[in-house]
């Protein structure tokens, strides 16, 4: 069963609402219009994830691969329940390693997006990656290979206004220059994202990011290590 007009549209009924008694009475078609879809989509991609990773976390649970729809009020001024947009994340278990790269995918009633990239990535992780670009370690040379290669990802994240390496060449600096590192896309693309072939999608271009990952998990080998 995949995502659907009905799965957005009870997103964005549910965050208008935005009342628990009304989400509580309403939860059968969560469960069927929003979870169901979402397990058999993690489902789908599990055997792709797990041959880029064998450590990445691929179960259909909330909490797990999945989101929860409701939002963490704690530390922000916007105190409303519930959020419109749901999305399964690929990473390895944070119970035993902390602020890794992961494999995401997103979708509200707006659109979707997915890649590959820190959600912040620390200091340490920066430099252990700008230290492989220095020294134009392999698994630089293939990231940078295959970044070049695909038409389907962008280089996200902020980068300092003035390059601290102005004496490496324009290609370098556009890695070295980023305060995170991920590659993303975004799509309006609603009938692909209702569509059968959208697992198939997912994974034919999560694998065109392993490159990407696998120069990020080498500079995380070398943040562990310390």
């Amino acid at each position: 069963m995949p995502l659907s007009e009905k799965t957005v549209s009870f997103l964005f009924e549910n965050r208008v609402v935005d009342s628990k008694t009304w989400f509580t009475e309403h939860r059968a078609e969560y469960d069927s219009l929003v979870l169901d879809p979402i397990r058999e989509l993690v489902t789908l991609l599990k055997p792709t994830m797990l041959s880029i990773d064998p450590q990445l976390i691929c179960e259909p649970k909330v909490g797990r691969s999945i989101s929860r729809i409701y939002r963490d009020t704690r530390f922000s001024n916007d105190k409303s329940t519930f959020r419109d947009i749901m999305w399964c994340v690929f990473s390895r278990d944070k119970k035993l390693y902390d602020g890794l790269p992961c494999y995401w995918f997103e979708f509200s009633p707006k659109g979707f997006r997915y890649g590959c990239g820190y959600y912040q990535a620390s200091g340490e992780s920066m430099q252990a990656l700008r230290s492989l670009i220095l020294n134009d370690d392999k698994s630089f040379k293939a990231a940078l290979k295959a970044y070049k290669k695909q038409s389907v990802f962008q280089m996200e994240g902020m980068k300092y206004k003035r390059s601290r390496y102005p004496e490496q060449t324009e290609e370098k600096r556009e890695w070295l220059d980023q305060k995170s590192l991920g590659f993303i896309t975004d799509s309006t693309d609603f009938d692909l994202l209702f569509s059968d072939g959208l697992s198939d999608k997912l994974a034919q271009d999560f694998m065109l990011l392993t490159p990407m990952y696998d120069f990020m998990m080498s500079a995380e080998a070398r943040v562990i290590r310390r």
